[in-house]
């Protein structure tokens, strides 16, 4: 009889704990998408923030910061297909050999695309007008067409690793119902449980002690 009770009592202290194991790696998993929730919204709120500034004003430059995913593989292995690129604006004398850049291309190859590339060489005309040469790490050869300034959205100063499979999955309704919808409910289920619990517990307390002061 007692080694029953004793493999129950174990049986359920593991259940606890996988209990609570799974709940907290839960909780740390919306955490961490309610963490690149918050950063993506502030990205938003600058870019539109800057973008209403800049129509107010009526400057056509580029918005100070801003996202893109990758698409291709012309800068592995430094950038890789779906990881996002945060650029910010700069001026053309700020720009350097080295830096990696987010630019508008002519290039025919690309069909218009927006294209994030090093670059490799700077050139200066007589009238202050930067042009730039730029080249993917993965390429055998620089890009056709030389950059002008005002095609260039900004300079990379941040990467995020595979952020693109994030927005694929976040996009379908799916993934989105199974990832974020029913651990979000599992998870108030479970507290919700443990606080009527909690309240059962100390109805009965209260029942017992005022039994015992009747007796």
């Amino acid at each position: 009889m007692d080694t029953e009770l004793n493999n129950t009592n174990v049986s359920m202290t593991t259940i606890e704990k996988i209990k609570f194991l799974g709940h907290f790696i839960t909780k740390i998993f919306l955490y961490v998408v309610i963490v690149l929730f918050a950063i993506m919204y502030a990205l938003f709120c600058l870019y539109f923030g800057n973008l209403l500034h800049n129509i107010n004003e009526k400057d056509n430059r580029p918005t100070l910061f801003n996202a893109y995913v990758i698409v291709s593989g012309s800068m592995i292995p430094n950038i890789k297909i779906e990881d996002g690129v945060v650029i910010k604006r700069e001026k053309p004398n700020k720009l350097k050999q080295g830096d990696i850049i987010t630019f508008q291309t002519h290039d025919q190859r690309y069909n218009g695309l927006v294209i994030t590339h090093r670059i490799i060489g700077i050139e200066k005309t007589d009238y202050n007008k930067f042009y730039f040469r730029t080249k993917g790490d993965a390429n055998s050869s620089e890009d056709s067409y030389l950059v002008k300034e005002e095609d260039i959205y900004g300079r990379v100063f941040l990467m995020i690793p595979k952020v693109g499979h994030i927005r694929n999955v976040l996009s379908n309704n799916i993934y989105w119902l199974l990832i974020i919808i029913i651990p979000a409910a599992v998870i108030i289920i479970y507290d919700v449980y443990k606080l009527l619990v909690h309240i059962n517990d100390n109805d009965k307390k209260e029942e017992v002690e005022e039994e015992l002061e009747i007796i």
